[in-house]
C-alpha cells in the first residue's frame, strides 16, 4: 500500500496540531508554514478529517484547529482510513468484493486479507502520542 499525500499530510497537520493544543486553536496558517504545505491543499485534507470528529474548528479572528480528542485516542489507523478510504493493499482485501474474483486474484486474496490485518494492527496500535513521544517505530 503507498500512503498518498493526503494521508501523509494529515498525519503531520494532526501531529502538529498535537504540538500546539496548549496555545488555543491553531491558525491553519501557521500550520502551513512550519509544515510547508499549502494552506489550500491542507484545507482539502481538512475535508476529509472533520466529519472523522478528530477536529473542533473555531471560526473568527481568534479562530482555528484544535484537537476533539486526546493524542492518544487518534491512531495513525483512524488518519489513514479517513484520507486513504482504508488500509486494504489492494481493493478487494477488505472484504468488499464486487462481483467475482478471477481465479488468480481468489488463490491470492489470503495474501492480502493477512498483510491488510497486519497493518491494521501496527496503525491501530500507533498513536498520535506515540509519535510525538518517539515510539513511532515499533
Amino acid at each position: 500500500m503507498q500512503i498518498s499525500t493526503k494521508g501523509r499530510y494529515a498525519l503531520r497537520f494532526l501531529l502538529d496540531l498535537s504540538q500546539h493544543q496548549d496555545q488555543g486553536p491553531v491558525a491553519l496558517k501557521s500550520i502551513a508554514e512550519r509544515q510547508g504545505i499549502s494552506k489550500k491543499y491542507l484545507e482539502h485534507v481538512i475535508s476529509m478529517l472533520n466529519p472523522t470528529g478528530m477536529l473542533n474548528i473555531t471560526r473568527g479572528y481568534q479562530g482555528g484547529y484544535r484537537l476533539a480528542k486526546d493524542p492518544s485516542d487518534i491512531t495513525v489507523a483512524d488518519v489513514l482510513r479517513a484520507t486513504e478510504g482504508g488500509l486494504a493493499p489492494v481493493p478487494y482485501a477488505d472484504g468488499h468484493v464486487s462481483g467475482v474474483l478471477p481465479q488468480e486474484e481468489a488463490m491470492s486474496m489470503k495474501v492480502w486479507e493477512g498483510l491488510e490485518g497486519v497493518m491494521a494492527k501496527y496503525l491501530e496500535g500507533l498513536t498520535l502520542k506515540d509519535m510525538l513521544d518517539g515510539e513511532g517505530a515499533l
